[in-house]
């Protein structure tokens, strides 16, 4: 049984900045007896946080006959005061990693891992041999609502899941396992539909070893997938139909890579349209080694990190410092590069996560908030193997670093998620340990008054609206108590409820169509109010 901890929080800064700028909001220690893998922290529509990895559980599961024997799907649902809203396992026969989570539209979440379990337990479907893809759509609280096994006879594993604006999925990760398709290691992308229907299937690699690393919505409902390549380009463009489904025929579209290596490793940033066709494909790296690691949408295009041990070659232009650096492009719709720059912590860095800040109408990108660890190598620095935040102005220049450590900070400590919340706060989730092999997980939520006062707020801001059965409130100014109120248009109440919550769920499924008014009251004396429409 895990068992999560609060504690209080130091946090030390450089470069001039004043720990004063920064408040911990909360800190939680998820701990178990076993070594646990964090993948993950998903930011709910109401603010609160789904933390997800896999975990070996103390207590085995067993029916039928059979139990779990190895790492389970992980998840553990945190409100947006820190505290436990549920815990769940989903467990199969063997080993199964829980690898990517994104949040659904109505507030669930679709979940997609690598399996190396049967039919048995929580898994529904058969193996398709070796180890296949194995996503989980659930609600809000948890409970299943799908499942889904996508494989073949060769080896395939999950790293990324988004969901597109037709409200249906794209899932993508590895597949390898010979005879080859183009090389050791290629790239696969599953397109499904809302109930977890396969539409079609996208195998794309060059001719060596190609990773997935991360994929990210674009506004046009297609994908930008973040590889790390060791390939050079390859023939073989073709499309079939798979019928191993004689109701559900699909067409599986096999696209070579088109672009060469400039080293060791390469960024390859891949554009998918709606159809999870390839659009266009880019390669950026240096003579050495250049692992990108994740990527996010800027008001001009976006902007790809990763870590890089190149000196300045190849369409590298800017030089590594020391060790392995921080190195940042960014490029515009097209993939075309707009600047490039390097950040460096003296060790080995490695970036996990990055949000970017924007204007509320998202045609002006305001700054980039990255997130990451320093991991020791020939020597041992101060921070190193510390949770580390870095934030840059538009065009990539340095504006502060800080570094986030707990009074009961571990020798190891890895950030592996970090996400910026609408209020300005910042939650970072890794793992922490005395020892390889011994990591639990450790989430801390900060609050930053440099980013603060980055953040545009609404007094009140609601949404969806017009509503249908729910909206959120979402309250733009501090309190610790407040009141949410609907009146009709004839100033008669219908509805109260109070709330601790920057974000609140309201029920409307019984309002009538029509406007209405919402109230917001606080302890701060702060007042507030909006109109609805109900369709």
């Amino acid at each position: 049984m895990n068992k999560i901890y609060s504690g209080a929080l130091l946090v030390c800064s450089i470069l001039g900045i004043k720990a004063q700028d920064q408040e911990v909001v909360w800190q939680k220690d998820i701990k178990s007896s076993t070594q646990d893998f964090l993948s993950q922290i998903t930011t709910t529509i109401d603010q609160q946080y789904l933390i997800t990895g896999s975990s070996i559980q103390s207590a085995k599961i067993v029916s039928e006959g059979k139990s779990n024997n190895g790492y389970d799907f992980h998840l553990i649902k945190l409100n947006q005061q820190g505290d436990q809203v549920w815990e769940r396992y989903f467990s199969g026969r063997n080993h199964d990693f829980l690898s990517a989570t994104v949040t659904t539209q109505e507030g669930g979440f679709l979940l997609a891992g690598t399996s190396f379990s049967g039919k048995a337990l929580d898994k529904k479907e058969d193996s398709k041999g070796g180890s296949d893809i194995w996503l989980i759509r659930i609600n809000e609280f948890g409970d299943e609502l799908w499942q889904k096994t996508l494989g073949t006879t060769k080896n395939e594993e999950a790293k990324a899941v988004i969901q597109t604006t037709d409200l249906g999925f794209m899932v993508a990760g590895n597949i390898e396992g010979g005879p080859e398709i183009f090389g050791s290691k290629d790239i696969t992308v599953t397109k499904l539909d809302e109930s977890g229907k396969v539409i079609s299937e996208l195998l794309l690699g060059g001719k060596d070893f190609d990773e997935m690393e991360k994929m990210i919505p674009t506004i046009d409902g297609g994908a930008l997938l973040v590889i790390y390549s060791k390939s050079g380009t390859h023939t073989g463009n073709r499309t079939v139909i798979n019928n191993d489904d004689k109701k559900n025929p699909v067409t599986v579209t096999y696209t070579s890579k088109s672009t060469e290596n400039y080293g060791e490793g390469d960024y390859w940033i891949v554009k998918l349209n709606k159809e999870g066709k390839v659009e266009w494909e880019k390669n950026y790296g240096g003579k050495g080694d250049d692992h990108v690691k994740t990527a996010a949408i800027t008001s001009s295009g976006y902007v790809i990190g990763g870590s890089s041990r190149s000196e300045r070659s190849g369409n590298k232009t800017v030089e590594t410092e020391e060790g392995t650096d921080i190195w940042l492009i960014a490029i515009n719709a097209k993939g075309e590069e707009q600047w490039q720059k390097s950040y460096n912590f003296k060790n080995r860095d490695v970036l996990m996560g990055m949000n970017v800040i924007s204007t509320e109408d998202g045609k002006n990108t305001k700054g980039i908030l990255l997130g990451g660890y320093t991991q020791a190598e020939a020597k041992l620095d101060n921070d190193d193997e510390t949770f580390w935040m870095l934030y840059l102005d538009q065009n990539g220049n340095e504006q502060w670093r800080k570094h986030v450590t707990g009074e009961s900070k571990k020798k190891e400590e890895r950030l592996s998620d970090l996400k910026l919340n609408r209020d300005g706060s910042i939650v970072l989730a890794g793992t922490s340990a005395d020892n390889l092999g011994e990591e639990n997980w450790k989430i801390v939520k900060l609050g930053d008054r440099q980013v603060d006062m980055l953040i545009e707020k609404q007094n009140i801001k609601i949404y969806p609206n017009p509503v249908s059965d729910y909206c959120y409130v979402e309250i733009g100014f501090d309190f610790k108590n407040a009141e949410i109120i609907i009146y009709d248009m004839g100033g008669r109440q219908l509805q109260r409820l109070e709330t601790k919550n920057k974000v609140t769920k309201i029920t409307t499924q019984n309002l009538i169509q029509g406007v209405y008014l919402i109230v917001v009251k606080t302890d701060t004396q702060n007042t507030a109010n909006a109109k609805i429409i109900k369709k």
